[in-house]
């Protein structure tokens, strides 16, 4: 038999002591190993719906709460951070995105605000570049077709007529991460990649062998415009009227980022007129996005609900990096992908 010896300093005693006061809740349901990681030091409390909790609701879970992991369908804003008290010094977003956590008010407050870098962005490439496929070859309305039963003629000439992806061109607004592993993909069908960006990534342009062009030409030249921009008050409507005239009748945009980038409404304009042959969305200006919407009763859409992160392996990820942001602001080790300074 083999005795092993557990040495336990008195900091890590200390951590423990203090931590096991502390209480942490989740807005809704993250999967493993999150929540196991969060009881092993904290109290931690979760809510096992999966709708969007009410205010009122939120106000009185949150009360007295040290931590708080939160999603992107909730409003963070002072009236939460008043309803959780002097006591709440982390809120951790189970996300890439923050727009929902007003980061002016919790800095004022002294709070961390976290979220989940470096974590989903392959899985959102996919994603991405999923919808480039399904949309230039119309596999949607071909399923359906399928389905319901209206395939009578066997091999048809016409039937359900797409658009080449190999060797075309695709734009990409926004060279961050997921713009990056985008064009990478791109490289695989031979397509021309060219972006537009704030900064110029003159490394990324020789590795790929990608241009830089301006925002205007980007959308002249591209057969696929593909967004990957955050949400601020530069991005804010970025795509709207003007911006659509100036795209091929032939081309369509895909929008796996923040859906208040592109104005809806003169979206849902643009695919009426046949300004743009399409568009692919994983995100819409309010979420969920209502049945009485024209975008969901058009065939030139794809519209999936906000799963660009919708793997089993990056949504366990997340949850791992969400909890141990928590863990380690409390423990003063370890990373925390902070978004604001304290």
């Amino acid at each position: 038999m083999h005795t092993i010896l557990i040495t336990v300093t008195r900091e890590t005693n200390y951590f423990m002591d203090i931590a096991h006061k502390n209480k942490v809740y989740i807005t809704r349901k993250i999967p493993e190993p999150g929540p196991s990681i969060l009881k092993k030091y904290f109290q931690t409390n979760m809510n096992l719906g999966v709708d969007v909790l009410g205010r009122e609701k939120l106000f009185e879970n949150v009360r007295g709460v040290d931590a708080l992991i939160c999603m992107l369908g909730d409003k963070i804003d002072s009236e939460v951070m008043d309803a959780a008290g002097p006591n709440l010094k982390v809120i951790s977003c189970y996300s890439v995105g923050h727009d929902h956590v007003d980061i002016y008010e919790a800095t004022k407050r002294k709070i961390a605000v976290t979220n989940t870098p470096n974590v989903l962005a392959n899985s959102t490439a996919d994603l991405t570049f999923s919808l480039i496929l399904t949309a230039a070859r119309n596999i949607v309305n071909a399923d359906r077709y399928v389905k319901y039963g209206n395939w009578k003629f066997g091999w048809t000439p016409d039937l359900f007529l797409g658009y080449d992806v190999y060797e075309s061109t695709l734009g990409i607004i926004g060279l961050g991460e997921i713009g990056t592993l985008l064009a990478k993909r791109a490289r695989g069908f031979d397509m021309e990649v060219i972006y537009y960006s704030k900064t110029r990534k003159h490394k990324i342009e020789s590795e790929l062998d990608i241009t830089y062009v301006s925002l205007e030409e980007l959308l002249q030249r591209s057969d696929f415009v593909s967004i990957h921009v955050s949400l601020n008050k530069d991005s804010f409507h970025m795509i709207d009227e003007s911006k659509f005239k100036l795209m091929k009748k032939t081309a369509f945009i895909i929008n796996t980022s923040r859906g208040k980038v592109i104005n809806e409404q003169h979206l849902i304009s643009a695919l009426k007129d046949k300004v743009i042959a399409g568009a692919a969305l994983d995100v819409y200006e309010i979420e969920p996005i209502s049945k009485s919407n024209p975008l969901t009763q058009m065939s030139q859409t794809i519209l999936l609900p906000h799963i660009g992160s919708a793997t089993f392996g990056t949504r366990s990820k997340m949850a791992e990096v969400a909890a141990n942001n928590i863990v380690n602001f409390f423990n003063r080790k370890g990373i925390v992908h902070k978004i604001n300074k304290i």
